[in-house]
């Protein structure tokens, strides 16, 4: 059985992650904006503050072997590189580039005493810097930094035993994704967390498929 600590467990891949994970036998702390349920209450839109909010929530909680960083916004309606709406841009990356290392960081006191500690953060396959798409360039870009930020944070804790890899979820049947969306969230879950379980310190840094295969960046 894992502890884990996972962002946005309320809705979407997130719930579905919480349910997959508890049915495993897992033991899962889940945050949301709001504290929903048992959940802990976490506002990702100050990364400033995450850290230590989080890290004063965590402080009896006991040690931590997964950290999945799942919570992310779309980012706002207009967000094309010729109309951008700047604050909504600077949310996007405070949501899904920043607050996602200040997560990590929060937590590390956490890992460092649980067994084969992982940090999983859920990325994209719009991040991918092969696509030359503009449309939801803020929320692309967001991605593509996260993807870079938990690359750097994998260097760094490799001496530590601390195995960090991204995951692309696909285009999931979510609030975000919509109706036409190709991926069930259940079964992505799923996926999600069999990558977890075949992570070794050998993948850190890397970028996986839900379905385990590695991506290009």
């Amino acid at each position: 059985m894992a502890r884990i600590l996972l962002t946005g467990a309320n809705r979407g891949i997130g719930k579905a992650l919480a349910e997959v994970a508890r049915a495993r036998g897992h033991e899962v702390i889940g945050t949301t904006r709001d504290g929903h349920g048992d959940t802990l209450a976490l506002s990702l839109d100050d990364p400033a503050t995450v850290s230590s909010r989080l890290a004063e929530q965590l402080n009896d909680l006991g040690p931590l072997d997964v950290v999945i960083n799942n919570a992310g916004v779309i980012g706002p309606d207009r967000q094309s590189p010729l109309d951008m709406d700047f604050d909504g841009f600077a949310r996007a990356l405070n949501v899904n580039t920043l607050a996602p290392l200040a997560v990590a960081q929060a937590a590390l006191p956490a890992l460092r005493q649980g067994s084969g500690a992982k940090i999983i953060t859920i990325s994209s396959q719009m991040a991918w810097m092969g696509y030359r798409k503009a449309d939801r360039i803020a929320y692309r870009a967001s991605k593509a930094a996260v993807n870079k930020v938990m690359q750097g944070l994998a260097t760094m804790l490799e001496p530590e035993g601390i195995t960090v890899a991204l995951v692309d979820p696909g285009w999931v049947r979510t609030d975000m994704g919509g109706d036409e969306a190709e991926e069930d969230p259940v079964a992505v879950a799923e996926g999600i967390l069999d990558v977890i379980d075949r992570l070794t310190l050998a993948d850190t840094g890397k970028f996986f498929r839900f379905s385990g295969e590695e991506r290009e960046f």
